[in-house]
């Protein structure tokens, strides 16, 4: 089947990383639905839209713990 006549779902994982999967295939282990559907490009495109920070969340919290704890200690 065509990729833009196929029909997709927005996913992410633990981490807040983001993917595509087709919408008629059970979600992968690990992955979530984001409640956004429709073609390969409108879900690329709200992807590209929603995650702005590409670094997994474990590494956006440490580096917050860091620099909470650096401010502490001034």
């Amino acid at each position: 089947m065509d990729g833009e006549a196929q029909s997709y779902v927005v996913v992410l994982n633990d981490e807040e990383q983001y993917s595509i999967w087709p919408a008629d295939r059970d979600l992968p282990l690990g992955w979530r639905g984001a409640d956004v559907s429709g073609s390969k490009a409108e879900c690329l495109a709200h992807i590209g839209e929603v995650w702005t920070d590409m670094r997994p969340l474990s590494l956006r919290q440490a580096v917050e713990q860091a620099g909470a704890a650096a401010h502490s200690q001034q």
